[in-house]
């Protein structure tokens, strides 16, 4: 064979060869980049005098947990003093084209000081068929950032920062690493993963039931 012709298609091969690389790298940073490093959200609220946890990972898109969203807020005011309670990131992109933008909006808030304002400014049911119905979901965001007071322009760029997108793939990374199915809303009660079935009914979520399984927790931690 020509050795000409041998060392183009080797020079071929080789330009093949970094732009995979290339691609690669790309492909890394986009799934990863910075977010390696960045740790799952913190937003927790309540007094938590038992030392107990109840996590709500959640999409802020999700119909259902729409429609958990106020009778959480009354277990949470009801248990406020003896329980913590945390949410974090599970937006379903794949079935819920604004999720991702939701909980955006909710961190960029969180920059400022006003994570759990926002939080039930995207979950008040009027505001939710706005948005989450959007072609451009980010008008409605910065409206209701002007209305809690937040300074707009830099909750926009808090909002497209890598920060707040690293921040959302960590809440993401630490529901992959509980083994549990995507879904949302998905409850952990100190660790412990809650089957809905336990604390809904035929009505959807119910707060008696819900304050049901947290006494038990807490009669079982604090005999």
């Amino acid at each position: 064979m020509d050795r000409r012709f041998l060392g183009i298609l080797g020079a071929i091969i080789i330009i093949f060869i970094g732009i995979f690389a290339i691609s690669q790298n790309s492909n890394d940073k986009n799934s990863s980049g910075s977010g390696a490093k960045a740790q799952p959200t913190n937003h927790v609220t309540g007094q938590g005098q038992k030392h107990i946890t109840l996590v709500e990972y959640g999409d802020y898109q999700c119909p259902i947990c729409e429609s958990y969203y106020l009778p959480v807020k009354q277990v949470v005011a009801q248990f406020n003093q003896a329980i913590y309670f945390q949410f974090r990131n599970l937006p379903l992109s794949q079935i819920h084209q604004n999720a991702f933008a939701g909980a955006r909006a909710a961190e960029a808030a969180g920059l400022q000081n006003k994570y759990w304002q926002m939080h039930d400014m995207l979950y008040e049911q009027n505001n939710w068929q706005q948005w989450t119905n959007s072609n451009n979901p980010s008008q409605f965001f910065n409206n209701y950032a002007k209305q809690l007071g937040l300074n707009v322009e830099q909750f926009k760029k808090d909002y497209a920062s890598d920060k707040v997108n690293d921040a959302v793939n960590a809440d993401l990374a630490a529901f992959k690493k509980t083994g549990q199915q995507q879904a949302t809303p998905t409850f952990f009660l100190d660790g412990q993963y809650i089957d809905n079935t336990k604390v809904s009914d035929s009505n959807g979520p119910n707060v008696s039931k819900f304050a049901s399984v947290i006494n038990a927790e807490i009669a079982k931690r604090n005999p």
